[in-house]
């Protein structure tokens, strides 16, 4: 199914139990495991909604176009992986980089426990930007921005604590991070293990200013 313009809402809300609000949680859920798997642009909705019970006619009640339930799929998972990079980042049980190393872990953990299938849903869009409409560009760059600061300020606590030099720059970084970041995940997909995952973290904190 291709982007649609926005739409009027059609067809009748699904007679479940569920209310407008938790059916369209369903929906979102349910949306961050399909694009977490395939792109956007060529997924339909018709798997979505029987995966949640809508009927195909209802859709249009709970989001006006395919665009905006893209939009706010990717919304979704900013937020949940905002929080499981804050659950292991801000972890001061831990040094910054023993708490980098956890999340670089439990990524790998997750990622193997689907077996490789699943990647990260705004590394997957970013890939097919070019056929995506221009509102999903500035999206995803605000996405990266956001887990960007995240780790900027992880590095920001390493350096004031003398773990990394005085001159380290950590927003420089924070972003060569998740650019490697996403290619290893790409990697890991692609071979269906986690080395390339261990590599990148491995060779990331090995190359960091450390002054110990």
């Amino acid at each position: 199914m291709t982007i649609s313009n926005t739409r009027p809402r059609r067809g009748r809300p699904p007679k479940t139990e569920r209310g407008f609000e938790d059916t369209r949680e369903a929906l979102l859920r349910q949306g961050m495991v399909v694009l977490t798997e395939q792109v956007f642009s060529s997924t339909g909705l018709d798997s979505i909604l029987k995966a949640v019970g809508v009927p195909k006619g209802s859709f249009y009640h709970y989001f006006p176009s395919k665009e905006a339930f893209g939009l706010a799929v990717l919304e979704r998972y900013d937020a949940y992986f905002a929080a499981k990079l804050d659950y292991h980042l801000l972890d001061d049980r831990f040094t910054p980089l023993q708490r980098l190393r956890h999340f670089a872990d439990d990524a790998r953990a997750g990622m193997e426990k689907h077996g490789f299938r699943r990647g990260c849903l705004a590394g997957n869009l970013g890939q097919e930007v070019s056929v995506l409409p221009e509102s999903f560009r500035e999206r995803i760059g605000a996405v990266f921005t956001n887990w960007q600061r995240r780790v900027e300020a992880l590095l920001e606590e390493a350096r004031d604590n003398g773990t990394l030099t005085a001159d380290a720059d950590c927003a420089a970084l924070a972003e060569y991070f998740w650019i490697g970041w996403e290619g290893a995940v790409m990697r890991a997909r692609l071979t269906a293990n986690d080395a390339p995952l261990e590599l990148f973290v491995e060779r990331f904190i090995a190359g960091l200013p450390q002054t110990r």
